[in-house]
């Protein structure tokens, strides 16, 4: 099974983790992301980047968008050993800093 569908079918069983810093880039004082919209951002994201040597768990970029069509960037992760998604950081992207939400500007 592809790491996408492992994320996504453990975040819609509500097995997930996010971490104090994806929190703290979710607050009010931040992108304020409710964990309503982080995890609709999730369930319908695409893999936009990969980072297979990250530890302890490989991980990936993912971009999707919530029913409000707000979009959002995920950096997640799954442990097989605990089936558990972890949410490692999540910002609004910038389209100062990203084409359509998917490629890096130069």
């Amino acid at each position: 099974m592809k790491i996408v569908e492992s994320i996504k079918r453990a975040a819609s069983k509500k097995r997930y983790n996010i971490t104090l810093h994806a929190r703290e880039e979710m607050s009010p004082k931040e992108d304020d992301i409710s964990e309503r919209e982080l995890i609709e951002a999730i369930l319908n994201g695409e893999i936009i980047e990969e980072y297979p040597n990250d530890k302890p768990f490989p991980s990936c970029l993912l971009f999707g968008r919530t029913k409000e069509r707000r979009p959002i960037h995920a950096v997640c992760a799954y442990s097989k050993e605990d089936n558990i998604t972890i949410i490692i950081t999540t910002y609004e992207p910038s389209i100062n800093m990203w084409i359509d939400y998917r490629n890096r500007r130069v």
